[in-house]
């Protein structure tokens, strides 16, 4: 795989952190991700600078000819549980048409390489969706997840 932040040839697959100026398209990646929200564009346009600033946010896409193809959002945080950092991946997605063919993966192993330069014990995410393509990655199943809606 091409190492994060090469510019590649065209059909060449990239890992790179993301950029502001990849905004159209990951919104509309964040669009098809979106099962219970309808993501709108004023609270995109304001978070993705704030992420892209943030240095316990990883925010990084796969680019294959010049198009964004999938992105992935983690974070990386303190817990006493785990006698240090864990890392969890909130959002990753890669388009339609574009499955099967290595993209997550390389953005799940870039997280997990971002996670352990950061001292993490873990990656985690909470999903309903493919757990046969996490199962091949070597994650299992840990807990249930439970959330409140607050608006």
């Amino acid at each position: 795989m091409t190492p994060i932040d090469a510019v590649g040839t065209e059909g060449e697959l990239v890992i790179r952190p993301a950029r502001e100026s990849d905004a159209e398209e990951l919104f509309g990646l964040t669009r098809e991700f979106a099962t219970s929200f309808r993501p709108e564009r004023a609270a995109f346009d304001e978070a993705l600078p704030r992420l892209l600033r943030d240095e316990d946010a990883l925010l990084i896409t796969a680019v294959t000819g010049g198009r964004v193809h999938g992105y992935l959002l983690g974070f990386a945080h303190l817990t006493l549980f785990a006698n240090g950092p864990v890392a969890m991946v909130e959002e990753a997605m890669v388009r339609r048409g574009s499955r099967r063919q290595g993209i997550g993966r390389a953005l799940l192993e870039e997280c997990e390489r971002w996670a352990r330069a950061r001292g993490a014990r873990y990656v985690s995410m909470a999903t309903r969706r493919a757990p046969e393509f996490y199962h091949a990655l070597g994650y299992e199943e840990s807990a249930a997840f439970f959330r409140k809606m607050l608006r």
